[in-house]
């Protein structure tokens, strides 16, 4: 009885020694993280904290000569809305949804001149993944945006669009 007991005991105290040894080894590994983004961060709009400082990530309104502002999601890449989207419903299926991505990041910060009561969701019929709405229409991103800023789907076909402050939708 007194060696199971004993075997117990050790395998608690290795337990929680190897538990601090993975904090202290995760803090070093974000101090570092932290020094290297503050060292290599040119754009301000980016803000100065790490995602390890937070749970949330945020949207940002970027600016483009071409387009104006606009919003894009936390590592830059653009969001657009579909003119055949009805509200509360996506009508990008199949092959459409292939070139243009739901956009599903749920827990997210607005950008200043936004409202987070104008984001929400809804279920999607074709994959049951859930879609952020913009107003109640689905947000995407586009394939052929491939860094941040790309805003290649402004004006695709007519019917694909940069979402900004302005933006309004039919009804």
């Amino acid at each position: 009885m007194k060696k199971w007991i004993f075997f117990v005991a050790m395998m608690i105290t290795v337990l929680m020694l190897s538990a601090c040894g993975n904090d202290a080894e995760e803090e070093s590994q974000d101090k570092s993280n932290d020094t290297e983004t503050s060292a290599t961060s040119e754009d301000t709009s980016e803000g100065t904290s790490s995602e390890a400082d937070t749970d949330t990530s945020s949207l940002q309104l970027l600016e483009n000569d071409d387009v104006g502002k606009y919003l894009a999601d936390s590592d830059g890449m653009t969001l657009y809305y579909f003119t055949k989207d009805e509200e509360g419903k996506s009508n990008c299926s199949d092959k459409c949804l292939e070139n243009w991505p739901a956009f599903t990041t749920q827990d997210f910060e607005v950008p200043e001149g936004f409202s987070k009561d104008d984001f929400g969701t809804i279920m999607r019929e074709d994959t049951g993944e859930e879609q952020v709405t913009y107003k109640g229409y689905p947000l995407y991103y586009f394939v052929k945006d491939k860094e941040k800023g790309d805003v290649n789907g402004q004006g695709v076909k007519d019917v694909w669009y940069i979402v900004n402050s302005d933006t309004t939708f039919k009804k």
